[in-house]
């Protein structure tokens, strides 16, 4: 049987050392990559050097105006004829060379199976609190998620993350793709529409990508504001699911990694970075009541709101 085809698909913002890296690792694949479209925001800050590759590459240049979470990666989507798309970030680089494999495996698993997405493990500098987030979010054992396990899993069953996800291409176009403007979390406003239609999400535990950040608690209320501003938007997917209690259960199960790995007085930092990230989200969900100048002081992504 022929070799289903992968388009890897990348927003990038000046992209520095890492590139290569990311590069060198897609070219290793055992499971080839068909075409990589890399959708650059920024002409000046993009520089020949970062063509190099034995992939076939083809870049799209836009301006900070025209980028947007969701419409960016769908015009890249609309341009592939592959089977899937493997949507990536440029500072996701994949731990081995059965990444693309092994997510192929997970979306072909079952046929009602429409996305798969990977683990993300901690990078080298990755804090000890944010080692355990990934733990928790990213756990060692794989599973499909579909609308059935609702009542058990929560907001965690639409889970999904462009880090590093897969999805088969007529599927994503047949229910009309990522949404066009959104101001974060297209991956699991897609899922979400996905997993209600029927289709499952396969989380592939062992396609792994090396993917962290050492965020501040200010940058997690800016980050989680936004998070919950995506969710009061698409009433369609996320009415009625609380993600509060997820939230709780990650703090209780990070303090108490935190004491077993010998270090309690980093449960203190846990609950500020969590106070914080909290009243983020809070503030997210009810944006429509903020003025203006509050909202601009609580997002990471002013454009949106221009």
């Amino acid at each position: 049987m022929e070799k289903k085809t992968v388009d890897v698909i990348i927003p990038a913002y000046r992209p520095g050392e890492g590139w290569k890296l990311l590069l060198r690792g897609l070219e290793g694949q055992t499971w080839p990559v068909h075409r990589l479209i890399v959708m650059n925001t920024g002409e000046e800050n993009w520089e020949a050097a970062y063509e190099k590759t034995t992939i076939p590459m083809e870049v799209h240049h836009l301006t900070r105006e025209e980028f947007d979470h969701g419409k960016t990666r769908d015009q890249a989507a609309r341009m592939s004829q592959a089977d899937y798309l493997l949507f990536m970030t440029q500072d996701a680089l994949p731990e081995d060379r059965h990444l693309i494999e092994k997510l192929v495996e997970a979306i072909e698993q079952e046929e009602k199976i429409g996305a798969a997405y990977a683990r993300q493990l901690p990078r080298e500098d990755c804090r000890l609190m944010e080692q355990y987030t990934r733990q928790f979010n990213y756990p060692e054992k794989s599973r499909v998620k579909w609308l059935a396990d609702l009542p058990e899993l929560g907001i965690k069953t639409y889970f999904c993350s462009n880090v590093c996800a897969m999805y088969k291409r007529e599927l994503y176009l047949q229910l009309g793709g990522f949404v066009k403007k959104t101001i974060f979390n297209e991956d699991m406003i897609f899922a979400g529409g996905l997993i209600q239609k029927g289709y499952g999400v396969a989380y592939a535990a062992e396609a792994k990508v090396v993917h962290s950040h050492n965020h501040s608690a200010i940058q997690q209320f800016h980050r989680n504001f936004d998070l919950a501003v995506s969710q009061a938007d698409h009433p369609e997917v996320f009415d009625g699911i609380r993600s509060e209690g997820e939230g709780i259960r990650l703090v209780k199960k990070t303090a108490g990694w935190l004491c077993r790995q010998g270090k309690p007085w980093l449960v203190i930092q846990l609950v500020w970075q969590s106070g914080w990230k909290y009243l983020g989200y809070l503030l997210g969900k009810k944006y429509r009541k903020l003025p203006r100048w509050v909202i601009d002081r609580c997002t990471m992504n002013p454009k949106y709101w221009e």
